[in-house]
């Protein structure tokens, strides 16, 4: 390897480190996104490692049925043992 290709190498490492490290501190600082995917569904990000993916009329029946309802609540709390929160 030449010197120029080192030098090339150690650039292009460091563009990559300075990216990596501003969508860390984006994540970070917007906690969950959400975007539309490909096919119309609604992504969103920050949850985990892949994103959680669902249709609208998916999220808004979780939303009905389980969140505004309280029984997301009630299911955790009588679950805690066997729950693992991160």
């Amino acid at each position: 390897m030449s010197p120029q290709q080192a030098q090339e190498l150690l650039q292009r490492l460091n563009i990559l480190e300075s990216e990596n490290a501003q969508l860390k501190n984006q994540v970070q600082a917007n906690g969950l996104k959400m975007k539309v995917s490909q096919k119309g569904a609604i992504s969103v990000y920050g949850m985990g490692r892949f994103p959680v993916t669902l249709y609208a009329s998916q999220w808004q029946r979780l939303d009905q049925e389980l969140i505004q309802t309280g029984k997301m609540d009630e299911f955790i709390a009588e679950n805690q043992s066997g729950l693992k929160f991160k």
